[in-house]
């Protein structure tokens, strides 16, 4: 269970606190140096890094060349960076991976609002939050890269957040060997989409 006092300190302020505890239980790991290599659709194993300096050489040694997860969040390494040189250790910082995945997620909420017409009904967010969950495994919502595109934020109000909870009254939706194996599937198929090569100008 992530700390309150982390997420009020660091998490996204749009996103409501139990919000933000969903996404991370859901998306994330309870490990700030957690990282997760996957290369065309299969989990490379990795030493279990004991540093921040072993978790970054790990990260630097893969990204680019396979898709990249780090910290509580597993942030998507290579996001917005051009040479693996330019990844900093705030990617495994608690408090700086927080704030930076929170962030994130909540452009992906957006996003996944916005095709949703914005609705204003609670009870739709459940779905909204369900659906941003995958976008954020798979890097891919609708044929948008997600990492990637601009956030609509700004005109996106999102429902009130009430209905999350309900996620966590299925685990099995999320968290089966079944579903983790097609999560797993998703993620090596958008591989290319989501490391460096974007950011190239391609």
């Amino acid at each position: 269970m992530l700390d309150a006092a982390l997420i009020k300190q660091c998490a996204d302020p749009s996103l409501r606190p139990a919000i933000v505890e969903q996404f991370v239980t859901a998306a994330g790991s309870s490990d700030p140096l957690a990282v997760t290599v996957i290369s065309d659709g299969r989990l490379i194993l990795i030493p279990k890094p004991t540093s921040a300096d072993e978790a970054l050489a790990i990260v630097r040694q893969y990204v680019g060349q396979a898709v990249v997860r780090v910290g509580l969040t597993q942030f998507p390494a290579g996001v917005g960076v051009k040479e693996a040189a330019d990844l900093k250790p705030d990617l495994v910082d608690a408090c700086e991976n927080l704030r930076k995945g929170t962030t994130m997620f909540a452009k992906v909420l957006h996003i996944v609002a916005k095709w949703y017409g914005n609705p204003k009904s609670d009870d739709v967010f459940r779905q909204i939050f369900e659906d941003a969950l995958y976008a954020w495994k798979t890097g891919e919502f609708e044929g948008v890269s997600v990492f990637q595109a601009q956030d609509p934020g700004a005109s996106i109000e999102l429902p009130q957040q009430h209905e999350a909870h309900s996620v966590d009254e299925e685990p099995a939706a999320v968290s089966t060997p079944e579903k983790q194996a097609q999560t797993n599937e998703d993620i090596g198929q958008v591989g290319i989409r989501i490391d460096l090569s974007r950011i190239g100008g391609k």
